[in-house]
C-alpha cells in the first residue's frame, strides 16, 4: 500500500511554461508501478512511455484532469504531479520535479530506454544505480583521454555516454577504475571494472576526478 502521508500535505504544482511543456523529449519504457488519486484509491499501472517531464500511464482507473497523482514505478521511484490529459485506458501526468531529481530522472530513463540495447539480463549480479557525480573520464592505454557521462554503476560495471567505441575487451581506466570495455550501445559503451569492489561508495568514489 502507498502511505497514506504522501497525500496528507499541501501539494501546489509549479508553474510551467509552453516552452518547459515541450522540452523534454518521452522515450519508449515498459515498467510496472502503483498510483494514488486525490482521494487515496490505489491502483496498479504501467508505464509505456515517460520523459523527465511527464508520463503516459496505462490505468484502470483515469481519474480527471488537473488532478493530483503519487505513483511509484519501478526503476524509477517516487514520482508525483497532475493528471494533464486522458487517453484510451489511461492518462497523462505531468510530473513535478526539482532539476537535481530531473537529471537523476533522464538519466534511469536512459538506462531503461538501452537496457536492451546493452544486452544485460535482469537479474545483474549487482544493482546498478545513478550515482550523484555522473561526470567523469575514461583514459586509454595510448594515454587518450575523454571526458564521458555515466550513466549508472554498479559493484562490477558501468554504462557511460562517451563520444568513441574503443574496441570490446579493451583496457580502459574510468576514473581511477581500472576496466574493460564490455559492450557498445547508441550513445556509449558498458564497461566491466578489473576487480569487484566491496562498496559502492568505493566505486563513486573512485570515478571522481581530482
Amino acid at each position: 500500500m502507498l502511505s497514506d502521508d504522501i497525500l496528507s500535505s499541501q501539494f501546489i504544482a509549479p508553474q510551467r511554461t509552453r516552452a518547459e511543456d515541450t522540452k523534454f523529449q518521452r522515450v519508449k519504457v515498459s515498467v510496472l508501478g502503483r498510483y494514488m488519486l486525490a482521494d487515496r484509491r490505489e491502483f496498479p499501472c504501467q508505464v509505456i512511455e515517460m520523459s523527465p517531464g511527464d508520463a503516459m500511464i496505462i490505468a484502470p482507473v483515469a481519474g480527471i484532469v488537473g488532478e493530483r497523482v503519487v505513483a511509484y514505478i519501478d526503476q524509477i521511484g517516487r514520482i508525483e504531479g497532475t493528471l494533464v490529459n486522458q487517453m484510451d485506458g489511461g492518462f497523462v501526468m505531468d510530473i513535478a520535479a526539482s532539476p537535481r531529481k530531473r537529471d537523476k530522472m533522464a538519466a534511469q530513463l536512459t538506462w531503461l530506454a538501452n537496457k536492451d540495447i546493452l544486452n544485460l539480463p535482469e537479474d545483474r549480479r549487482h544493482e546498478r544505480v545513478v550515482p550523484d557525480i555522473r561526470h567523469s573520464t575514461v583514459v586509454l592505454d595510448d594515454g587518450r583521454r575523454y571526458n564521458c557521462k555515466i550513466i549508472d554503476i554498479s559493484l562490477s560495471g558501468a554504462a557511460i555516454e562517451l563520444d568513441v567505441r574503443p574496441a570490446m575487451g579493451t583496457p580502459i581506466t574510468l576514473g581511477r577504475m581500472r576496466a574493460r570495455v564490455a559492450r557498445h550501445f547508441q550513445n556509449g559503451v558498458a564497461v566491466e571494472f578489473a576487480s569487484s569492489q566491496e562498496m559502492l561508495a568505493v566505486v563513486q568514489q573512485n570515478l571522481r576526478v581530482e
